[in-house]
């Protein structure tokens, strides 16, 4: 699958760039979430707090974003309004699971520490691929001389790559052994991803 020519070819349609911005939109939100539900009651870093409010922040820019394809587009999460509804919902809710069988099994972990740990790799992996497929979808734009842009969130998610980095290296001297495997799970649902969005936009 060629993603950029999948790009271009959802730029190309109005009424398809605009569920590709929701279902971006989606993920981000989905994002901030599973973030938020991973938190100590108490334990509670700036890190953190500052990664679920702009993760938010991400999801409503791209929402935002919507009004520059057209009108009365995609106004709710619901399935008729994302791109590959079934692949994109559950995306990050089965790679947190993956990574938490991983964790259980090779480091014994369990309870808040599970899901700290948890957070650390999954949110790196989505980080490693959000600092890929942003650029190359700005790139898709500004060949299309479009007004949509997503300039800003790129700038975010590079700090927030170096922030995760950043909390793996105290979490652990081995911390990029964990996180080979926790990309490896998450490249696996992409091609999944991938392959679903190809499907329904293109018809293969």
């Amino acid at each position: 699958m060629n993603f950029t020519y999948l790009l271009d070819t959802i730029i190309s349609q109005p009424s398809i760039n605009a569920k590709w911005l929701n279902t971006l939109s989606f993920m981000e939100n989905a994002g901030a979430r599973k973030i938020s539900a991973s938190e100590d009651k108490q334990n509670v870093n700036m890190i953190i707090l500052k990664h679920a409010a702009e993760e938010h922040r991400h999801a409503y820019y791209l929402k935002k974003q919507l009004a520059k394809v057209g009108d009365n587009h995609c106004p709710t999460y619901h399935n008729q309004f994302l791109i590959a509804p079934a692949h994109s919902k559950y995306y990050l809710a089965i790679l947190d699971v993956m990574v938490c069988k991983y964790l259980k099994k090779q480091l014994g972990l369990a309870g808040s520490a599970l899901k700290f740990t948890a957070y650390l790799l999954v949110t790196y992996a989505i980080e490693v691929r959000a600092d890929e497929l942003y650029p190359i979808y700005q790139q898709a734009l500004d060949k299309a001389e479009s007004k949509v842009t997503v300039k800003s969130i790129i700038l975010e998610e590079e700090g927030h790559l170096e922030e995760m980095i950043g909390q793996l290296k105290q979490f652990s001297p081995d911390w990029e052994t964990h996180a080979a495997i926790a990309l490896n799970f998450e490249n696996v649902l992409f091609d999944d991803w991938l392959a679903a969005l190809g499907k329904e936009v293109l018809g293969e």
